[in-house]
């Protein structure tokens, strides 16, 4: 007579969970399904890589990171990226395949924190920048990077993906956060305020660039810190005018340079600059001397020069040398850094 096996008090204690384990295995499914239905974030993220770079350049003392990113706005080797100290002397770029080019600095754009370097190069994938794009509140993005200088040589540039958090004017926010820049920006759910991120791109859903990120941006009074990119409607007409020659760092030369009783210098205008000890020294202002062109116009110690008549003042002896073609009787116009706030001054002899 055959007898039946009683289950094991174990296998039983376990049977109600059945239902459970099942529903759970059901929701997980349909979770799945519904993310694999959705469209990815780019067509593909490595297409957008290969148009972003790595920039090396001044830093690496005192906490201060000697990389940043940017990126390719032309086929002729244009980058974008964020203005900043790194570009106090002559960058090197390193591509995404991994060559490595010494960059010249075209031009700059201080309100907007804005540079435009350029490599000897071709045929370069790039982003295109004329077109109108309205990216908005939920959009989802990738925010692509060098950040931590994770990338060297030809490894890819770190992808981020996340989505718009917010779209609103900087200047809500002045006082709180201290930045030059007072426009529109793009608030970024992901954390993209980190070292070496600057001047990297952020792409739409299709892989289209909608922004630059921004330099690092922390609330002085809350500590927070600010993810955020500049949106590339603001930076259009300057990307433009810098690549089309509108506006140069290459001193002009059908302005020569003038004899020394004639030409202006430091002394006319009544600056005396910080001590000149580095191959790279910024033009700040040490000193202003009372009764003078600089005294008039309420320059101060710790303003630093940064153009000269619209010309890129990179270090002391460029402001020596484009000094020495502006006729001492002539005004001078700079722009001057102060704190964070970019100034336009006019020098009256």
């Amino acid at each position: 007579m055959m007898s039946l096996r009683r289950p094991s008090p174990t296998l039983v204690s376990r049977l109600p969970r059945l239902p459970y384990l099942l529903a759970s295995l059901l929701t997980c499914l349909l979770i799945t399904a519904d993310a694999l239905a959705q469209p990815p974030v780019a067509p593909s993220a490595r297409d957008v890589q290969q148009r972003v770079v790595k920039i090396y350049g001044a830093g690496g003392i005192k906490g201060l990171e000697a990389y940043q990113s940017g990126f390719l706005v032309s086929p002729e080797g244009h980058i974008a990226t964020a203005w900043s100290y790194v570009l106090d002397v002559e960058p090197i770029v390193v591509l995404d395949d991994g060559r490595r080019f010494e960059s010249t600095i075209v031009g700059i754009e201080p309100a907007l924190e804005l540079a435009v370097l350029k490599v000897d190069a071709s045929d370069l994938p790039y982003f295109e920048v004329d077109r109108e794009l309205n990216a908005q509140w939920g959009d989802p993005i990738l925010a692509v990077s060098n950040l931590f200088n994770i990338a060297a040589g030809n490894e890819p540039a770190s992808v981020m993906q996340g989505t718009i958090a917010a779209v609103t004017n900087l200047d809500a926010r002045r006082g709180t956060f201290k930045t030059p820049y007072r426009g529109k920006v793009l608030i970024l759910d992901l954390i993209a305020n980190n070292p070496g991120a600057a001047g990297g791109a952020v792409v739409d859903g299709e892989g289209r660039l909608i922004g630059m990120l921004g330099k690092e941006l922390r609330d002085s009074g809350t500590g927070v810190w600010l993810n955020y990119a500049l949106p590339i409607d603001a930076l259009r007409t300057a990307l433009g005018d810098i690549i089309a020659g509108r506006t140069t760092t290459v001193p002009k030369e059908q302005n020569p340079v003038l004899r020394r009783d004639q030409s202006h210098n430091l002394t006319t205008l009544g600056l005396v600059l910080v001590p000149n000890v580095l191959e790279s020294t910024p033009a700040y202002i040490d000193a202003v001397a009372s009764d003078s062109p600089a005294a008039d116009a309420k320059l101060r110690p710790d303003d630093l020069i940064l153009l000269l008549e619209g010309q890129r003042v990179g270090d002391q002896q460029t402001l020596i040398d484009l000094l020495r073609r502006i006729d001492r009787r002539d005004a001078v116009s700079i722009t001057i850094q102060r704190g964070n706030e970019v100034l336009p001054i006019r020098l009256q002899p």
